[in-house]
């Protein structure tokens, strides 16, 4: 289904009967052409500047002339990543990017975004659903002693067998989970004993804020990032729910802004904060704005496409392992075509024809990401998930419709449960509770094979993963209409890619 609504993959339009689950070189020449450069006009008091990423031969960043070109061309340098040559950047200059395209050295310059800054959003798609304190009570009655109370609501750890793992191994605390996200309270009592510190921070603009605290939601933020840290390692202690990992760390890297939106510039900071602070794997449960899908020809959206691209792949040769969410759209990642109604998403949007393999949705699509389908409750394609042939690597259970896919007693809901800010807990759906689930589960390989490498983590996720048929007929209404068409045999198709992940194996084999 298509929603015309925000950016992360964090909140699901949820069908009738789910409302209450809403939400949720070498470069000759180099200084005569700065020389020669032309200054811009001063700005009009009243123009407004947009942020640029400017992509470069690594290690440019910092040449002098390449700095007095920006200049000139009406930029402000906010931030350089010279490892991986991204250079983040503010201009009210409408042609910053045309000017600056044509500098030697530059490979490609885009906006990253079409409202001034700051951005401007809609609200998000609704709130989870909050456990009451009947709900807490009868869980808790349901516990078994090596239970957490709130488990007997966790249907979705057996159907991964992370509650048989558990009893071998919870995972061990040398390894990290950074959330990549709307932030993380690390004050909750079930995130708080796992929480790593060091590895977290602020991305929203940019560049690096590690102000005590930086990292967390702001009330009136989404709860997003909480509920995902807490679904990947929140502690087995006694007190609310059980994480897939309850003894790796996690950490919260922020780069979502007040308003709700994930722009290039945070997302690039992210991962590169991850490479470089001990993180082990990442979760990426949006994706990147303004454009659901970035087409390479057209020279913006290039740009952003460019800029994460090195930024996931050096956090991956740094040995970090990048878990991505597929969307909540019901699209055929792998057709010839989809129709994109919502891009930009912080302007005027228009449908526009797209050919996913030309566009991409980012950093889903991205060549090392993991990318994850969600299932429900009875081990089935999400009606929401995204699908693909060649483009789904991996499932796990992210929810559903409870009178789609209805779990056995005493579980009560379809959806996920988690921690919220604020000490709380409820439900949430989507491929962004799917996502986690792999990214806990590659916590747990990596604790099993602490000098694996990011490539032989991923190997294993995949050879441990339960290979799972083709969904066919998949009508999850039943209202006699195939509602998605899978493609692709047991062991590789396109609604579960190599399977459901396991979290057994990750801890045994």
């Amino acid at each position: 289904m298509t929603a015309p609504h925000p950016r992360s993959r964090r909140a699901v339009a949820i069908p009738v009967g789910m409302a209450m689950a809403t939400a949720f070189a070498f470069l000759p020449n180099i200084d005569a052409v700065a020389a020669d450069a032309t200054p811009v006009a001063a700005t009009a008091a009243d123009a407004t500047s947009l942020s640029y990423v400017v992509n470069v031969f690594p290690g440019l960043g910092s040449a002098h002339y390449l700095k007095k070109a920006i200049a000139q061309a009406g930029g402000t340098i906010v931030t350089s990543y010279d490892r991986i040559g991204v250079i983040v950047v503010h201009s009210a200059n409408p042609d910053f990017a045309k000017i600056v395209r044509k500098v030697p050295g530059v490979q490609s310059a885009g906006n990253t975004r079409n409202a001034p800054l700051p951005a401007q959003s809609t609200t998000d798609m609704g709130a989870p659903k909050v456990l009451s304190a009947a709900e807490v009570a009868s869980a808790t009655a349901d516990a078994t002693a090596a239970q957490d109370p709130l488990e007997p609501l966790q249907w979705d750890l057996p159907a991964i067998k992370a509650d048989k793992a558990h009893e071998k191994s919870l995972g061990s605390s040398k390894v990290t989970v950074a959330v990549i996200d709307t932030g993380v309270d690390d004050t909750h009592p079930d995130i708080a004993p796992n929480f790593d510190r060091k590895a977290s921070v602020n991305c929203v603009t940019g560049k690096p804020d590690t102000t005590d605290g930086a990292w967390r939601p702001t009330t009136g933020e989404s709860p997003h990032g909480t509920h995902v840290a807490g679904e990947i390692a929140a502690a087995k202690n006694g007190v609310g729910v059980t994480g897939v990992a309850p003894g790796v760390k996690v950490s919260g890297i922020k780069v979502s802004t007040t308003a709700g939106y994930f722009y290039t510039e945070a997302v690039v900071c992210g991962f590169v904060w991850a490479a470089e602070h001990g993180v082990d794997v990442t979760n990426n449960s949006y994706y990147t704005d303004p454009w659901y899908f970035n087409c390479k020809n057209d020279p913006d959206q290039k740009a952003l496409v460019d800029a994460i691209t090195r930024a996931s792949q050096y956090a991956e040769h740094k040995g970090v392992v990048n878990v991505a969410a597929a969307g909540n759209e019901n699209y055929d990642l792998a057709a010839d075509e989809i129709t994109d109604p919502v891009s930009p998403n912080d302007a005027t949007p228009s449908d526009r024809v797209i050919d996913p393999s030309e566009c991409y949705d980012i950093p889903t699509q991205l060549p090392g990401v993991v990318t994850v389908a969600s299932t429900g409750a009875k081990g089935i394609k999400s009606s929401f998930s995204n699908h693909g042939l060649g483009v789904i690597d991996i499932a796990a259970p992210g929810g559903d419709s409870t009178r789609y896919q209805t779990p056995a007693p005493p579980a009560t809901s379809g959806l996920i449960l988690g921690p919220l800010p604020g000490g709380t807990w409820g439900y949430m759906a989507g491929t962004s509770m799917a996502s986690p689930h792999v990214a806990g589960v590659a916590a747990l390989i990596k604790s099993t094979h602490p000098h694996a490498s990011a490539r032989l983590v991923k190997a294993l996720l995949y050879a441990e993963a339960d290979a799972t048929t083709c969904t066919d007929p998949y009508d999850i209404n039943g209202d006699g209409k195939v509602d998605a068409v899978c493609e692709g045999p047991k062991n590789y198709n396109g609604f579960y890619g190599h399977g459901i992940a396991d979290a057994l194996d990750a801890v045994t084999k």
